[in-house]
């Protein structure tokens, strides 16, 4: 059938660029400037990897790799002829009277080597060629990559070379046609070439932990155990409905196999179907609710701990959620606190020098009538009512009648008022440190949309003291936000984020990316990756390393993890013809 010339030429024309210009040492592109280098020399030995960090390199290239292979017995020949040289050579430097060379020396010794493995058809030679052509927006620009590219490899003992006066046959060999135009090659046995291969991408695989996603760069998994690293800390960044709390569940659902607890602050009752699925508890916190949290429970000191060390830090932590109750304090006001918060504990006679780990703690109308009898204190008294007598009263001034006993605890806090949710935040934050610290187990804490925290200083001093601190009681803390600038703005957000191991940024909304790019170092092509990502698509950051990533969960994963209200209704409606059905 004859060819239709009209149809090529068609394609043709959309394939070109819109102009071509060849000069010595580059070629334009339309507006792209493009040049070729080859490889030339290469040292003794390569190690394996030796092309990864071409291959991670943050710019636009093409790599063409060619290997010819030759013929066993002309290369025997040639090795044969060249060690009757070397050979010659060495015995006229040593009838001379000169010392040995150890270069003839050790050319000889690798020839033997070679030759012994070629004739008993345990290794082959071949011929490679290596072509990298790169391709930027300027000559500047093309000038500073292969500078580079070249710095990369001559770290290393690899020289390149630029194709001067041969770009297009440069640009033609790094065309995905097959076609080697520049024939630059270098002679090369098995075992050096195969150093080039895999390309070898940055990698967080380990060889145990759970499955975080797939790494865009490479296909392989992002498989490891957050125990594992300097600290169990993480970050997640995104705007709203770009996958962050999918992410988080996805681990959770994963972690719980291997035995980890997982306590979570649900702001929006986001867990609590994944809770129900897996028979976890949710513990709703409101006003109304029958679930108490009494913030005087007291930890028990670890071996090694005093008890006085132990009953001093716990006043301190509570003394940040009264200050969240009652506001801003004067100085005076804060040293009476101090004293009424000693008084309170010491009519349940608890002191720091005894064992109060089975004496029942104070509640908060306790701490009000030691207020209204103490000089400085009547502001604060009164201000306080309202959580003991009051409105609020509800759920700070009551026993403790949470278990933690199950493996998934979701802490629910949709039901709260707004203006209360930071307090019942810190609440839930103290009550669960206190438990971390009086039994070690491995445990991961989720607080999700931190941020509302982080808008206090001293929620945020919590926060970030638990982040510092966790890793001490095998727990790590996972914090999750939405609204960065206001995050990242304060001391205490920049601690936790540096105290955190794993950084999961998501897809980022216009007006916080530019903080988001300062703060990771992010090039602008990883930049406009984070504006344009798709849902379960982000940046994985681990110690130095970062890489795309690509959540990927299974079916039955999905359906207990999803967050999408749409497909929630379609799950909830095919279990209520499922009970009809079994009815």
């Amino acid at each position: 059938m004859p060819e239709d010339t009209t149809t090529t030429r068609n394609a043709e024309e959309l394939l070109a660029p819109s102009a071509l210009a060849v000069s010595s040492n580059f070629i334009q592109l339309g507006p792209k400037y493009a040049r070729t280098i080859f490889l030339a020399t290469y040292p003794r030995y390569l190690n394996t990897n030796w092309f990864s960090p071409i291959i991670n390199l943050d710019r636009v290239f093409d790599v063409s790799i060619f290997v010819h292979p030759k013929n066993t017995a002309t290369v025997l020949k040639q090795l044969r002829d060249q060690l009757a040289r070397l050979e010659a050579q060495s015995m006229e430097e040593s009838s001379k009277g000169r010392v040995r060379d150890p270069v003839i020396e050790t050319a000889i010794q690798d020839i033997e080597v070679l030759r012994d493995k070629l004739q008993q058809g345990t290794d082959k030679f071949f011929e490679l060629g290596v072509y990298v052509t790169f391709y930027e927006n300027s000559l500047k620009e093309l000038d500073d990559t292969e500078g580079k590219i070249k710095g990369l490899l001559e770290y290393q003992l690899i020289f390149a070379k630029s194709a001067t006066f041969r770009m297009m046959d440069g640009f033609n060999s790094t065309l995905p046609m097959d076609d080697d135009r520049l024939n630059i090659h270098t002679s090369l046995n098995t075992e050096p070439i195969s150093s080039l291969f895999p390309f070898i991408s940055f990698d967080l695989t380990s060889n145990s932990g759970i499955l975080y996603g797939i790494n865009t760069h490479n296909n392989s998994l992002v498989l490891f155990d957050r125990f594992n690293l300097e600290n169990a800390n993480a970050v997640v960044f995104g705007k709203s409905g770009g996958g962050k709390s999918y992410t988080v569940k996805l681990e959770i659902l994963r972690s719980l196999i291997f035995g980890t607890q997982v306590l979570i602050i649900d702001p929006e009752d986001e867990y609590k179907y994944l809770s129900d699925t897996v028979g976890g508890s949710t513990v709703k916190i409101s006003i109304n609710s029958d679930q108490h949290i009494n913030p005087f429970d007291l930890p028990i000191p670890k071996e090694g701990e005093s008890s006085a060390d132990v009953f001093k830090s716990h006043i301190l932590d509570l003394t940040g959620l009264l200050k969240l109750i009652l506001g801003n304090l004067t100085p005076e006001e804060g040293a009476v606190l101090d004293e009424a918060l000693i008084q309170t504990y010491a009519i349940k006679d608890i002191t720091p020098d005894t064992d109060f780990t089975k004496l029942p703690p104070p509640v908060l109308s306790d701490l009000q009538n030691i207020l209204e009898g103490l000089t400085g204190a009547e502001s604060m008294a009164i201000r306080l009512k309202k959580y003991t007598q009051g409105t609020f009263s509800g759920f700070l001034n009551k026993p403790t009648n949470v278990p933690l006993n199950n493996q998934m605890i979701v802490f629910s806090i949709r039901d709260m008022e707004e203006e209360l949710r930071p307090i019942a935040m810190y609440l839930i934050l103290n009550f669960i440190w206190v438990t971390i610290r009086r039994t070690l187990k491995k445990r991961v804490l989720i607080v999700d949309e931190a941020w509302w925290l982080m808008k206090y200083e001293v929620g945020a001093n919590f926060l970030s003291n638990i982040a510092k601190r966790a890793r001490k009681y095998y727990a790590g803390l996972t914090t999750i936000s939405q609204d960065i600038p206001d995050f990242l703005a304060s001391p205490q957000g920049k601690t936790i984020l540096t105290n955190s191991s794993i950084q999961i940024l998501m897809k980022q909304s216009p007006a916080a990316i530019d903080i988001v790019q300062q703060t990771f170092n992010l090039t602008d092509a990883e930049k406009f990756y984070l504006l344009e990502a798709r849902v379960g698509f982000g940046l994985f950051f681990l110690g130095q390393n970062h890489i795309g990533i690509r959540v990927v969960a299974s079916y039955a994963e999905d359906q207990i993890i999803t967050s999408d209200p749409r497909q929630i209704v379609e799950i909830e409606k095919a279990k209520d013809e499922w009970a009809k059905l079994q009815q």
